[in-house]
């Protein structure tokens, strides 16, 4: 991360205004300069449970984020803070501290499912924050996931059934983390001591039953276990004396509970050695501009009244992306011709090869930053301008030589011109001088390097420019008889014909190496494509078989606890009919006595 990214204090990601969720410019500009793939730490809870001490500590800062030490809720919206990664090289840690959840001066929770959802679909590791034990009452307070299937959709056109739709979000979501502040139970279950973790595990256990009651206990806990494919606890004891609470982060380590101060420093190590980096749907690492872009597409789709769709954003961020790989494969195409093509070339077969070899690295640097390129509009694209880029140097290379073959066809024939016009030619004899000399200044010009594809063209074009000139002189050399100027004519005429001749045959080579080039550039573009594909392929089937994992092992939980459930209820009513065997059996054993 670079010097100037590495924020003194938060600011403000997404503002909450009259209700309203808009984005902050100067928010998306420290993004859109961060290079660097982003782990992104969101923290939701309650208003005044302590969510932003803990991203203080995140930050490595005792303060930043507003503490706040009222019953009124502090932060509004999103705040955001970006430092480097303690734990990470190269990467940088995005703390996203949101709006507390149930405030009552806001009269309604439409905004915090809204902020819930975001911190959802924007973090890597998602921070619920809640005071005391988790019980039912706690779990009410987390109705907002169950709203996350009305809220969030993972494909633009989802499938009729939504529960299928609602599955494909264990593919994107963000690890959960729930933080138990004040927490003043003893991790134990059955008199054995239990983990934090072990306790997460044990509440989220499903009950039994398909009464309204059973159902309204299950979806909370459902929806944590379908949908949040990593899930992980901390547990928090006080940290100081209730009155010293508003003083939090004025107060040193010392002066805290030390329980606290170590629960604290684990919760930290935790989140820098386990949180992963942002990662999009077929492995697309996260960076700031494209974590930029996603907050404008989520906070468009809200304020359109539709609902964020990861899909969507995805693409979204894709035309983005494509677009700037175009460039950036054309300005490395540029550079590399730059570099290496001095024009004339010799031949258009050199200036072809350089061209394939520029254009070949060039499709290599779209496909490198390139993604979700839907019909390959985008590498489509960039072929169409590489193929202009080519014809353009052909044309240049051309003209280059012309001029060039001009400049030294003045340079070579001027003398001979002037001679011409002094009459040194106009006299017996004059005509055999005239051509001895034109084969010696012909075989000069020949001789010159780096004249390129037009040398014989135009130098055949000047020539028969020449032509009156010659015939002129044949015609006045008095020396030369009918026949022999006869023959010098015929002869001529075959010297012109076949240079006509080997002019038409290297056009039709050109037109040769330009086919085989457009042919070779073809099956490299697919072969790349191909390879692409493929990569592509293998990471999808990848991320499939880890979706598929995650809910085969929760379709496994839930069975097991089932079994364990039917296992439980059987060893009762076993229970049940040997005390009522037993009791017959007394019975029965003290009325024979009795007779």
């Amino acid at each position: 991360m670079a010097p100037e990214i590495n924020l003194p204090g938060p600011v403000s990601l997404i503002d909450n205004t009259k209700g309203q969720l808009v984005v902050n410019p100067e928010a998306l500009k420290i993004l859109s300069a961060i290079t660097q793939p982003v782990v992104v730490v969101a923290i939701v809870g309650l208003y005044r449970t302590g969510k932003s001490y803990l991203m203080n500590k995140l930050a490595g800062k005792k303060n930043g984020f507003s503490l706040g030490s009222t019953v009124r809720s502090h932060t509004k919206g999103i705040w955001m803070w970006c430092v480097p990664h303690p734990k990470k090289p190269e990467h940088t840690l995005v703390l996203l501290d949101t709006e507390g959840l149930g405030d009552i001066e806001k009269g309604d929770n439409e905004n915090d499912s809204w902020i819930f959802a975001l911190a959802v679909l924007l973090s890597s590791t998602f921070v619920y924050n809640s005071m005391g034990t988790i019980n039912q009452q706690a779990m009410d307070q987390l109705h907002y996931v169950t709203e996350l299937t009305h809220r969030i959709r993972s494909k633009s056109s989802p499938d009729e059934n939504e529960n299928e739709d609602s599955a494909d979000f264990v593919s994107f979501f963000p690890d959960f983390v729930w933080t138990l502040r004040d927490f003043s139970l003893d991790l134990e279950a059955d008199g054995q001591p239990i983990t934090a973790d072990e306790y997460l595990t044990y509440s989220l256990k499903l009950k039994q039953g398909t009464s309204e009651k059973d159902k309204n206990f299950n979806l909370p806990r459902l929806c944590i276990r379908k949908f949040f494919p990593k899930k992980k606890c901390f547990v928090f004891d006080r940290p100081v004396h209730r009155k010293k609470l508003a003083q939090l982060e004025k107060l040193h380590d010392e002066e805290l509970d030390p329980e606290f101060v170590q629960q604290v420093a684990d919760f930290c190590s935790y989140i820098f050695s386990n949180s992963k980096t942002k990662t999009l749907s077929g492995g697309i690492k996260v960076n700031g501009p494209r974590l930029e872009s996603l907050v404008l597409t989520y906070i468009d789709a809200i304020s359109s009244g539709d609902l964020p769709c990861m899909e969507n954003a995805i693409l979204a961020l894709a035309q983005i992306e494509n677009s700037v790989a175009v460039q950036k494969a054309i300005a490395h195409y540029d550079q590399q011709m730059g570099q290496k093509v001095q024009l004339p070339t010799e031949t258009l077969q050199e200036l072809l090869d350089m061209h394939r070899v520029s254009e070949r690295e060039a499709t290599e640097v779209f496909m490198k930053n390139s993604f979700k390129d839907v019909d390959h509009l985008f590498q489509k694209k960039l072929a169409v301008q590489l193929v202009k880029k080519r014809d353009d140097f052909c044309k240049q290379n051309q003209e280059a030589s012309s001029d060039r073959c001009s400049a030294l066809l003045q340079d070579i024939f001027s003398p001979l011109e002037e001679e011409v016009k002094m009459g040194i030619y106009s006299k017996p004899g004059g005509y055999r001088l005239f051509i001895q000399k034109l084969q010696d200044l012909k075989k000069k010009y020949h001789e010159e390097p780096r004249k390129g594809i037009q040398a014989e063209e135009i130098l055949q074009t000047y020539l028969k420019s020449k032509e009156s000139v010659t015939d002129a002189i044949l015609q006045t050399d008095k020396i030369l008889t009918k026949k022999e100027k006869e023959i010098e004519v015929e002869h001529a005429k075959a010297e012109s014909a076949q240079a006509s001749a080997k002019m038409v045959e290297e056009m039709q080579i050109k037109y040769q190496q330009m086919m085989e080039e457009k042919e070779k550039s073809y099956q490299e573009h697919v072969k790349q494509l191909t390879e692409k594909i493929e990569r592509e392929r293998a990471q999808l089937l990848e991320e499939q078989e880890r979706t598929l994992t995650s809910k085969l092992q929760e379709q496994a939980r839930l069975l097991k606890e089932r079994c364990q459930g039917e296992s439980t209820q059987l060893q009762n009513e076993i229970q049940k009919l040997q005390k009522t065997l037993e009791k017959k059996t007394k019975r029965y054993m003290s009325h024979k006595l009795k007779i």
